[in-house]
């Protein structure tokens, strides 16, 4: 499908997280030499997952120290690289002041990185990861859409500071990335926008909302029932493959919905019962809204009952066409993707048997 160019380094931003583990280890499986931006090169433990990866793989990785939010950090570690994966992002869903603490963070990290990609002539193409996010805010928007799905034309229109505030940096984001893009003409710019992503990490001691979401369904948080929230969910595994055929694909360009499965937290969860039903408890009935927003402002901060009436009881739909036509994408089952997460979290004993 693309063919993985080895002949330059590529620079990975927030190299230690979730969904850079994985982009990092396909990199470093295909020969390419990767420069990983970390906050603290000191500090061996964080990407000790990663090294352990590149002793049995043909490519390499370079450690280099960058902050997202300084500006020109990033000068050492993109010298010489033909592609950018901008993956660091803040991701803080309780905040007290969400324009200091997320809405600026994502806006000033996004043009320091992209700055430095014009200030450097090697870069032909940055990749960002941005996410569903900036496509819709809440599941209500679908009823807004054209046909009746999210798709790459749709933006995030309902998101404010008071309102998903998470949401609404992560749109304000891609669309500082796409002024830049648009104003010159030495790189490309390409979106990945993932749905929910699930399934392994890499790193042991990981934490994300993902690892947070799939360890209520097996330490009793739920077991008298999931919230019924239509989702899209797609796999880490298979969102790190959409990010190297953005990469390496000749002429792609745009935003890229990336997403294998319309589906609810009741359906997911459901995947895991026949192996795991009877010794965790896996919720097995959805709760009902008018209880959610009752309760959620007390039981869940940063759940308002705004949320709850916008999201709770609604599908979702995504079309991921234009990843399958484009980028070659291939989505695994839904079931794989839990069932392997769950698994892991088994094995590392994050929850006692139920």
């Amino acid at each position: 499908m693309y063919e993985v160019d080895t002949s330059t380094p590529v620079l990975v931003t927030g190299a230690t997280g979730y969904v850079a583990g994985w982009i990092v280890k396909r990199l470093l499986e295909a020969g390419v030499t990767v420069h990983a931006a970390v906050r603290d090169p000191s500090n061996t433990k964080k990407y000790q997952h990663l090294d352990e990866i590149a002793a049995s793989a043909p490519g390499t990785i370079k450690y280099f120290k960058a902050d997202l939010l300084d500006e020109g950090a990033y000068a050492a570690a993109m010298a010489g690289c033909s592609i950018v994966f901008h993956t660091a992002s803040p991701f803080v869903i309780e905040v007290k002041d969400p324009q200091r603490e997320l809405v600026d963070p994502a806006k000033l990290g996004t043009r320091n990185v992209l700055a430095q990609a014009g200030g450097t002539p090697s870069v032909k193409r940055v990749v960002v990861t941005s996410s569903c996010a900036a496509v819709y805010g809440d599941n209500a928007d679908l009823a807004t859409t054209a046909g009746g799905v999210f798709t790459e034309d749709d933006w995030n229109t309902t998101s404010s500071l008071t309102h998903n505030p998470y949401s609404y940096s992560k749109t304000e984001a891609e669309k500082e990335a796409w002024k830049i893009a648009d104003s010159q003409r030495q790189w490309e710019l390409v979106t990945i926008n993932p749905s929910l992503v699930m399934g392994p990490g890499l790193n042991p001691d990981a934490t994300s909302e993902s690892f947070n979401m799939i360890m209520q369904m097996g330490d009793g948080s739920q077991k008298r029932g999931a919230p019924d929230v239509g989702i899209g969910v797609v796999d880490v595994r298979d969102l790190a493959e959409a990010h190297l055929g953005a990469a390496y694909i000749p002429g792609v360009t745009g935003r890229h919905i990336i997403s294998g499965h319309d589906t609810n937290l009741l359906e997911m969860a459901a995947t895991l019962l026949p192996k795991y039903g009877n010794d965790y408890p896996i919720p097995r009935r959805a709760l009902p809204k008018w209880l959610m927003w009752l309760v959620a402002p007390m039981v869940a901060p940063g759940i308002s009952r705004r949320i709850v009436s916008r999201n709770f009881g609604y599908p979702w739909k995504g079309d991921n066409s234009k990843s399958i036509r484009v980028l070659g994408m291939k989505y695994r089952p839904l079931a794989d993707t839990m069932n392997d997460f769950f698994q892991q979290m088994v094995d590392n004993g994050r929850f006692s048997n139920g």
